[in-house]
């Protein structure tokens, strides 16, 4: 059937096209559901599902209540539509204590060259305990609204959103932006919370707290369910914009209020430090009036251009920090200490408790870091607790502070039972019982099993299919762990090959597994032929590779840009080419331990036929060539030497927005050498490699041509 191309509807005629796609798609769904008998094929019917999903998207105030996007029942291979965010959602960092606030400040006027006596504004707001929301505005009108996901994509919730009182389908004001992405935070006031539970408590299940109630609520595929839950939301910052209508971070958020976004009322300008953390008092002291849970304070450098000049490191902004409020602290009950062994075999002492609520969360477990903690040593080998060791059956203090995983802290040694002894850690693995070898200098001990010891082949697997690796939509920790225990996957290339042992005539082994059906079968099949393609950063970071996080393997994506490059480099490096190592340590933010475990890894005969057993059946993308092109995009600088205009760090980060790699030390390969003030022995090895020099002023002639 041909149908009228979208961009040409009206709104009259989408109305019309969206009542007939629903009725059509039902009556799908119940001769494929219910009948076991469909008359379309897979190809036409996810054909009329997109084109009910694009119309939604263009004319979303038409979303109906029984949209087949958003019905509970639909084929299993729909979700929530995925969204890309094109600036993407950051985490922001935690203090903990007044001189973590000072040292964020401190951090900030170095970066930017900011001597202590001049001013610097910050502002600081309450940070909601709610799920992100990102709402995208087109000429006023809301066309989109998406959560953060891992940052980069996130799920479409629009129809959901649309239902939230305190997000207006429609921003007014003669200033507003032809796109304007605000983000902020959806909530669930504790007087809302109290009544839905006591709703939901009919039916038998209620929410362990108002966060958990508006995500769960924000999520639900029927946004009739969303629509009678009590969420609210406020606006606390932007993403991509056409223009920005203020020079301040202060100025927008009050022009988003103006336009018809609520914004925080407590949100202040604060000129100092000792004005930020009169602030956090102030506010943690209302904190229980609120009607609404915070878990600290926001504070964010307040002029854009000192934002822009800060930049990004990793996923945080460098100009805004979460002033976390005190942890809460609870007393229970020790009862086990059990250990746990993780993908890079350290063994990890968990406290088993008897259940207690901290901070509104049930805890049963909490971590005790490693056998010194336990013993009442510190990391710097000094005593803490008094010195006082931990032992199964002891009255324990555990605090949990926001996201922090709980944590065992003090006990109270009156109510130690009198036949305790202390807890002797293990000098072999638990699980494959190999030794168990603490390295000197090192507080973890660790298994020396490696791919033989089953508890770091399975963690290895969870950690390859998790949201920021693989990210296999059907295929999480819990079923990777399942699928293992019962030989189906024992390495991640056996992951792609499931299909291929489990799929079509062989689909009854899959389906004699509680809550496997073909549906769901065929779901995750499809779901793993979607991640046969993955970026170079997130494969590095799917590999598991001891020190190298998402951040690291970001870098390492933008150093060598192709999987092929990294490889040759690595195995070179692991059978002892001093050059390639060198090349690596000199790229700004490596050193001698991330190299020491990359080589490692590719010394050892098993993980490379792990990899290349993975490589046939997955391609590798190249990193991204640098956002933007210029005279130092693919270009190596080094910087050395006092800077009196800027602080090295901000040289350093205004290089790699413009494309550049920066590394430690002067090679043949380097394009330009910063030299400050007292420029040493870089200044003269460049001048003798004919290394084109920059001074400070040729170097900001440079960035800003």
């Amino acid at each position: 059937m041909d149908y009228q191309d979208i961009d040409a509807l009206t709104e009259e005629q989408a109305k019309a096209e969206l009542a007939r796609l629903a009725e059509e798609i039902a009556g799908h769904d119940a001769r494929y559901h219910t009948d076991d008998a469909p008359e379309i094929s897979d190809g036409d019917y996810d054909a009329l599902r997109r084109r009910n999903l694009a119309i939604e998207t263009k004319f979303p105030e038409l979303v109906r209540s029984d949209s087949p996007t958003h019905r509970v029942g639909a084929a299993p291979a729909e979700g929530f539509a995925k969204v890309s965010h094109i600036v993407q959602m950051l985490s922001l960092g935690n203090a903990f204590e007044p001189d973590d606030v000072h040292e964020f400040s401190d951090r900030v006027r170095k970066f930017l060259s900011v001597p202590d006596g001049e001013p610097l504004l910050f502002t600081a707001e309450p940070k909601i305990d709610g799920l992100a929301l990102s709402l995208r505005y087109e000429n006023g009108k809301l066309v989109q609204a998406a959560t953060r996901g891992d940052g980069r994509i996130g799920e479409n919730v629009t129809a959901n959103a649309l239902t939230i009182k305190d997000v207006p389908h429609k921003l007014e004001g003669e200033d507003v932006p032809e796109v304007f992405e605000a983000r902020g935070e959806v909530y669930m006031s504790h007087e809302d919370f109290a009544a839905l539970n006591e709703r939901m408590a009919e039916s038998g299940r209620v929410f362990a707290n108002p966060r958990n109630a508006a995500a769960g609520s924000l999520r639900q595929l029927d946004s009739e369910i969303t629509k009678t839950r009590p969420l609210r939301f406020f606006a606390y910052g932007w993403g991509d914009v056409s223009h920005v209508p203020a020079d301040r971070q202060s100025g927008v958020i009050e022009a988003m209020g103006r336009w018809g976004l609520t914004v925080n009322p407590r949100m202040a300008v604060c000129a100092s430090v000792d004005e930020m953390l009169a602030y956090h008092k102030a506010v943690e002291a209302e904190r229980a009036s609120l009607g609404y849970d915070i878990d600290g304070v926001v504070y964010k450098v307040d002029g854009l251009d000192l934002q822009g000049r800060l930049g990004f490191r990793s996923r945080e902004p460098r100009w805004a920090i979460a002033h976390k409020f005190a942890a809460e602290v609870a007393t229970t009950v020790l009862e086990d200490i059990d250990i746990q062994v993780g993908r890079t075999g350290s063994l990890t002492p968990v406290a088993k408790l008897r259940p207690v609520t901290v901070g509104g969360v049930v805890v049963s477990n909490a971590t005790l870091h490693n056998e010194d903690y336990i013993k009442g040593i510190g990391g710097d080998g000094e005593p803490i607790r008094e010195g006082r060791d931990l032992r199964v059956g002891d009255t324990v203090q555990v605090y949990r502070a926001g996201d922090v995983i709980p944590k065992v802290v003090d006990l109270d040694l009156s109510k130690r039972p009198k036949d305790s002894l202390p807890f002797v850690f293990p000098e072999t693995c638990p699980e494959c019982g190999s030794d168990a070898v603490r390295e000197e200098g090192e507080a973890v001990r660790r298994c020396v099993g490696g791919l033989i010891c089953p508890a770091q082949a399975v963690e290895r697997l969870k950690h390859f299919v998790s949201r920021n690796a693989a990210d296999i939509d059907g295929l999480g920790a819990k079923q990777a762990e399942v699928f293992w225990a019962d030989g189906w996957i024992k390495q991640t290339a056996d992951i792609y090959t499931l299909e291929e042992r489990f799929g079509g005539d062989n689909i009854q082994a899959l389906k004699s597994k509680e809550g496997w059906g073909s549906k769901s079968a065929e779901k995750l099949f499809r779901a793993i032929d979607e991640r046969r393609i993955l970026p170079l950063d997130k494969f590095l970071f799917a590999l598991g590779i001891r020190h190298v996080g998402e951040g690291t393997a970001a870098l390492l994506a933008r150093t060598y840009m192709s999987w092929d490059a990294l490889r040759i480099a690595m195995e070179a490096m692991a059978a002892g080419d001093a050059d390639a190592r060198a090349t690596l340590v000199n790229v700004d933010g490596v050193g001698e331990v991330l190299a020491d475990a990359l080589s490692a890894f590719f010394a050892e005969p098993h993980n490379l036929e792990g990899l290349n057993a993975l490589l046939t059946h997955v391609v590798v993308e190249d990193a991204a060539p640098p956002a933007q092109q210029g005279v130092l995009a693919g270009k190596t600088l080094v910087i050395t030497g006092t800077l009196e205009r800027m602080s090295r760090s901000e040289a350093k980060a205004r290089a790699e927005a413009a494309g550049a790699k920066v590394s430690g030390s002067v090679s043949a390969k380097t394009d330009y050498l910063l030299a400050g003030e007292k420029a040493g022995s870089k200044l003269k090895k460049a001048q003798e490699l004919g290394v084109s020099v920059l001074s400070e002023e040729d170097w900001i002639t440079l960035i800003e041509s």
